[in-house]
């Protein structure tokens, strides 16, 4: 089904491409690369010896073969976990064919613990524009730090002061207003997203945070409240939808004019949308220049 609209919305892949991968592992990222996703959405949560790491829970127990808060164990010590095993197990349960993914041991890199640096490098090296939607989660026994990192680690890549928030390849996003005013405060420039579960009655206007230009409904605050994403629209925000997988609620979000959806199905919504590429062959290897003769 091809939608005809005014903008292209952006298919971002939440954790990854999660219903296909263990979520937020270099295995759900390149795979939502290779699926054509235009941005991919991560969590970051900061360990005990100053690490950001892509890890969605406060404690790793969920996805992984380890016990423990995040932030009371040392990089280290979660890059001896595995964080894939579980979605194998999981894709086995329910179905009775080969996931699409394939834990192979000697891969041990792609279903390790994602640090927020290796998907950074991922996604600059990709060969095409891919942005990158950050979650600071909170609250966290490290309170400010989460930012001070986050913005230390995009400055190493070049990403924390973009021309304008338009040119920016990182948005970073949040529950908590104080987590976006701590980066607005430090980069004006790069974009923030309020992520909001229910419609706030301070804001239920169509205002947002205080700099803040994008708002981060829940696709049930979609479903339930069509009249306030209008709202936020004609305010001059844009808005990006969370998590959005059924396609009865793809089309609602097109309806309304979202600018983003965040799903765990990238290419399934970009099949719905009428945006599916077929594969690219990768690049051949560019011929090196030849050594200059030695004196």
């Amino acid at each position: 089904m091809t939608h005809a609209r005014q903008h292209r919305i952006q298919v971002v892949a939440h954790r990854g491409a999660s219903e296909e991968a263990p979520e937020h592992t270099l295995a759900a990222y390149r795979k939502a690369i290779e699926d054509g996703a235009d941005a991919l959405e991560c969590d970051v949560r900061l360990t005990a010896d100053g690490h950001l790491v892509c890890v969605h829970d406060r404690r790793v127990n969920r996805t992984s073969n380890g016990r423990g808060a995040v932030s009371a164990l040392e990089l280290a010590d979660l890059a001896a976990l595995d964080f894939g095993s579980w979605k194998n197990r999981e894709a086995w349960h329910h179905r009775d064919e080969e996931p699409d993914w394939e834990h192979r041991p000697e891969d041990r890199e792609s279903t390790s613990v994602l640090t927020l640096e290796r998907l950074l490098a991922l996604v600059t090296d990709a060969g095409r524009r891919v942005e990158l939607a950050i979650e600071t989660k909170h609250p966290t026994r490290w309170a400010g730090q989460v930012e001070e990192r986050l913005l230390m680690l995009l400055k190493r890549f070049g990403l924390d002061a973009p021309p304008a928030a338009d040119d920016s390849r990182v948005r970073v996003m949040s529950f908590s207003a104080r987590s976006l005013h701590r980066v607005r405060a430090a980069a004006p420039t790069l974009p923030t997203v309020y992520l909001m579960q229910f419609v706030s009655p301070r804001l239920r206007d169509g205002r947002l945070p205080l700099g803040v230009g994008i708002a981060g409904p829940s696709v049930r605050m979609v479903r339930s409240h069509p009249a306030y994403i209008e709202r936020l629209k004609r305010a001059g925000h844009q808005v990006h939808v969370w998590t959005v997988n059924e396609p009865r609620d793809v089309d609602l979000c097109v309806g309304l004019g979202v600018d983003a959806i965040i799903t765990n199905r990238p290419r399934a919504v970009l099949d719905h949308l009428g945006r599916r590429q077929p594969p690219q062959p990768p690049r051949p290897p560019q011929p090196q220049p030849p050594h200059p003769p030695q004196p």
